[in-house]
């Protein structure tokens, strides 16, 4: 899998800037800041973020097979496939949460980079590029769906569940892959949410609290 592109730095402190002029800085700027919008609210992105939550998924489904596997075993060596299966779930479920945890902290790190970009300077019409209204509603939509899809087999499994037909090993196993579906799409409203702040208050200037604004 090829390695993620490095993020840019962050803009120089004042004493040490050395553009030109207020152009050069808007050019630079501009640049960097549409390369860090991709890199954080981009269809690939998006694409990525479920991929792992899949893979995430794939690796709960072996471990819930494992589990199955578990309560159908009428002796020790019935046990031996559920390990088995059980270890190769643990070997996808684990890097997978891992990745997904350090594209977080990835993402955290550029919207930090947004903002300070972002704030050195304002360009309303060159800044409309930046806005990515249709990008972030994208995000939005389908992870709400996810969320509530997910969120729904976190609540709904364990509630409609009757004792001796369904397992407690089939209700883990569904609950489970709501959970994942559920933080999957947490995350991407999440960043729907932060891209929309962003927006109003680095790029527009909205202030977070326009009646405090006003009685200041």
């Amino acid at each position: 899998m090829p390695r993620s592109s490095p993020l840019p730095p962050p803009p120089p402190p004042v004493e040490i800037r050395t553009w030109p002029d207020r152009d050069a800085l808007l050019r630079d700027r501009a640049l960097i800041l549409g390369e860090l919008v991709k890199m954080f609210i981009g269809p690939g992105r998006l694409g990525i973020l479920w991929m792992w939550a899949g893979t995430a998924a794939l690796g709960w489904s072996l471990a819930g097979s494992a589990f199955l596997m578990f309560e159908d075993a009428d002796d020790a060596l019935g046990v031996v496939p559920g390990v088995i299966c059980l270890a190769i779930g643990a070997a996808v479920l684990v890097p997978s949460g891992v990745l997904m945890a350090v594209g977080v902290a990835r993402d955290l790190r550029v919207h930090r980079l947004l903002v300070e970009w972002g704030g050195l300077d304002r360009d309303p019409r060159g800044d409309m590029a930046l806005r990515r209204p249709r990008a972030s509603l994208m995000w939005l939509l389908m992870s709400f769906a996810l969320c509530a899809v997910g969120l729904f087999g976190c609540v709904a499994v364990p509630a409609t569940a009757r004792a001796g037909e369904e397992t407690y090993g089939l209700v883990a196993w569904l609950v489970g892959l709501g959970f994942i579906g559920w933080l999957t799409g947490l995350t991407g409203i999440v960043k729907a949410i932060a891209h929309r702040r962003w927006v109003l208050r680095v790029l527009a200037g909205v202030p977070a609290d326009p009646l405090v604004t006003v009685r200041g």
